[in-house]
């Protein structure tokens, strides 16, 4: 693995005097207050600011002032004309622009294309504060305020977009996001390592278009620079010729003449990209070459292509051996760096041990931000998975080289967190990352894992070179809970299961100390033909797990449950998977109130294969096998019946699907059947995702007054001793008080006409 120059070891910029802001400015009055005439750097983000080492404008923001810049926030900004992005003068060096924590559409649609009702990211919860594609949207308004100022565009919505990508809202393949956004410099993954050699170098006087040479960058050039060798994708990946085209005109019964005619071979496309030959050269290495993929129009107008372009993406993700791309979009082209260098322990303890306040901006008041409020106890303490689900974008956004922070940095943050942060009662709610147990966990051979092109370290089974030992991670539980002050450590991030039961001491640790009644797994499937498709183990790694995490409960003599989660409308899913997973689902007695569809997100494997019809995770041809894909709405909607096979709403659709598949058997009263023959007279089920959610009539009311109450299911708010839920008692008193004051000012207004009306009562003023 290359090294890179340490994030701790470049020259301070000059405005390091004034030293670190308590909050980083979002006002000109706040710039007053710190005696800066202007910003060196504007972030311009799409979430609320929360000054929090989970928050991206909040790490890259201070990463940059720990560099001697001086950092403005403009969190949120009305997109509707330039002015907002004008409110802190302009940047000396550049505005940084990114959509915040998810990808905006992703924010703001569900995966049924409906628009959500809330934002986690946004104080009281409110939706509606952040445009679609908000980070081509705000560089479009940042140009328009101050068209000489260069933008550097970053975060998770630029990072899945950089490339030609499917875009499942207006099912068609979208351009890069750096030529819709007309942005200098797009950073993709962990951009610390490249956020600030961009800044030094501009603060050095370079110019934005020369800086063509920084890891996890992709800029726009018109041609290919001398010295530099290119080699056709296709070349490493062949996808195969079309069909021979026979002449329209040949008589088809003359079989001579069709002879003839397959004879002449293929057809060339003149518009195709040849493939480049390149003679043996001393001087050719990987740092020099750069490899094309299919143009955007051909992508766009070829699945197969897009299928073909988004595998060898993903093959050169490794950064000990990933090489240059290039995506001719139009008359220009996008260039895309090779992936940043994974950082050390010590730079990762750089990077969360600066001066975080660990609170939203004052500017917000006493405003409840929902996703603040889920993170605030909790410590991310590793970056990176390398376990490759062709659903999940981490490994596409982080890499799969596993990150680490020292026990040490980790457990001054939890005594930080103990001692500065509000409210803090003695439980840590997380201590994880992407995934709970990756933890130090790493290749056992540094050259190996540099050449490794696998895009997982665990699928179909843990790669021998995997070292599995969770020592580590079992030392710093025990540490963490031993601290003074801190009475339980819960484990909320996502569990490897199939890595867990490697390690016994590892489960029994968790299991005796860490879980909080309920802990949360994902199988996803109980099905080889989606499981395969999705990268995920098989449901007998769950069945390990769940044998020794019920063992260790037992002997800890206390009552916890696994909580597994699914996916329905997988690529690769036919109906007859999602029957056998109702099955399971209830022959376990378990019953799914959350479902989960498969949201098709920018560039992930998964999404190549809903768009394209084909598994990039092998070669891509135009005559290999077709993957099954859920599209139509009817389908992805039975799928989810199948889910939820206890809720009386989806029985005549799930009658009606078990009919046409031959299944009627499991229509009737026995145990061993899905569902009833018959419909109840009344609904009488209820969800508990409904009945805990916010009241119909009330949603107003909560915007106005509090954050949006969430459901049961992110524990918010629990549920009262007798079963019901707070939030409905308390909007019922208010409505009643309401109707006790509307009634008093009526017989106010009675009593002073001389109507007879009863003496006035004091107004009620609901708690």
């Amino acid at each position: 693995m290359q090294t890179a120059k340490p994030l701790f070891d470049y020259p301070k910029y000059w405005a390091e005097c004034f030293g670190p802001a308590p909050f980083l400015p979002m006002s000109r009055e706040e710039m007053d207050q710190l005696g800066w005439d202007s910003c060196d750097i504007i972030i311009v983000t799409g979430d609320a600011y929360v000054d929090h080492p989970s928050f991206g404008m909040a790490i890259i923001g201070r990463l940059l002032e720990s560099q001697g810049f001086r950092v403005g926030i403009i969190a949120q900004p009305n997109w509707q004309s330039k002015d907002d992005f004008m409110k802190l003068g302009e940047p000396n060096l550049f505005f940084g622009v990114a959509a915040g924590n998810m990808d905006s559409m992703i924010n703001r649609y569900t995966a049924d294309k409906k628009i959500r009702s809330d934002d986690a990211y946004t104080p009281g919860g409110m939706a509606g504060k952040r445009p679609d594609r908000a980070s081509l949207v705000y560089s479009q308004r940042c140009k328009e305020a101050y068209k000489n100022v260069p933008i550097v565009l970053g975060g998770i919505e630029a990072s899945l977009r950089r490339i030609a990508h499917y875009d499942y809202w207006q099912d068609r393949v979208r351009n890069s996001i750096l030529i819709d956004a007309t942005a200098d410099i797009l950073l993709y993954g962990n951009a610390e390592r490249a956020i600030v050699e961009v800044a030094q170098r501009l603060s050095w006087g370079h110019k934005i278009e020369d800086i063509t040479d920084v890891r996890g960058t992709a800029f726009i050039r018109r041609d290919t620079p001398a010295g530099w060798y290119e080699v056709d994708s296709t070349r490493i990946d062949r996808p195969g010729k079309v069909d021979k085209i026979i002449n329209p005109y040949v008589n088809t019964q003359d079989t001579q003449a069709c002879a003839i005619e397959q004879e002449k071979g293929p057809v060339d496309d003149p518009q195709e990209a040849k493939v480049v030959q390149i003679l043996a050269s001393p001087r050719m290495t990987r740092d020099k070459t750069v490899i094309r993929l299919p143009s955007v129009e051909k992508v766009r107008g070829d699945a197969v292509l897009y299928a073909h372009a988004n595998r060898v993406l993903h093959l050169e993700t490794n950064p000990g051996n990933a090489r240059a791309l290039v995506q001719k979009h139009g008359e220009v082209d996008v260039w895309f760096n090779p992936p940043p260098i994974p950082m050390t322990t010590e730079e990762m303890d750089y990077v969360f041990g600066m001066p975080y306040a660990r609170v939203p901006h004052p500017a917000y008041g006493k405003e409840k931000i929902p996703a603040y409020d889920m993170i605030r106890f909790s410590v991310n303490i590793m970056r990176g998975c390398f376990g490759g689900c062709t659903f999940c974008s981490i490994t596409e956004h982080e890499g799969r080289i596993i990150q680490n922070r020292s026990e040490e940095s980790i457990i001054r943050e939890i005594e930080e967190i103990r001692d500065k942060v509000p409210g803090f009662t003695g439980v840590i709610s997380d201590l994880g990352g992407p995934t709970a147990n990756m933890y130090r966990i790493a290749c056992k051979s540094p050259e190996i894992e540099s050449a490794c092109r696998k895009p997982s370290c665990v699928f179909p089974g843990i790669c021998p070179n995997l070292n599995t030992d969770h020592s580590s991670l079992i030392q710093l539980y025990r540490s963490a809970r031993a601290l003074p002050g801190v009475k339980k450590i819960l484990i909320a991030s996502g569990l490897r299961y199939d890595l867990a039961v490697e390690s016994p001491e590892y489960v029994k640790e968790l299991v005796t100390h860490h879980v909080g009644g309920y802990l949360k797994i994902a199988p996803e499937h109980t099905e080889e033909g989606p499981l395969n498709q999705m990268m995920k183990p098989g449901i007998g790694s769950y069945d390990k797990f769940k044998r020794m995490f019920e063992k260790y409960t037992k002997e800890a003599g206390k009552e916890q449950y696994l909580i597994p989660y699914f996916i329905a409308a997988h690529p690769g899913t036919t109906d007859e998977d999602m029957m056998n997973l109702a099955l399971w689902l209830k022959g376990n007695g378990f019953r799914a109130d959350q479902v989960q569809a498969f949201y098709p997100s920018p560039m992930a494997t998964a999404t190549a294969m809903y768009h394209s019809g084909k598994n990039p995770l092998r070669k891509v041809t135009y005559k290999s096998d077709a993957v099954t894909i859920v599209k139509s709405e009817e389908q992805r909607r039975l799928h989810k019946a199948f889910l939820r096979y206890h809720d009386p709403k989806g029985w005549p659709m799930l009658r009606e699907a078990l009919t046409r598949m031959g299944r009627a058997d499991l229509i009737g009263p026995g145990k061993d059947q899905l569902i009833p023959l018959h419909q109840p007279a009344t609904d009488s089920y209820q969800s508990a995702r409904r009945k805990n959610s916010t009241p119909a009539g009330s949603h107003k009311v909560a915007k106005e007054t509090t954050t949006r109450i969430l459901t049961q299911h992110t524990g918010l708010p629990p549920r009262g001793s007798d079963g019901s839920n707070p939030w409905d008692k308390r909007e019922q008193a208010k409505a009643a008080a309401m109707a006790r004051n509307k009634q008093a000012a009526k017989e106010r207004a009675d009593a002073a006409k001389g109507k007879g009306g009863k003496p006035a009562r004091k107004p009620v003023v609901p708690r």
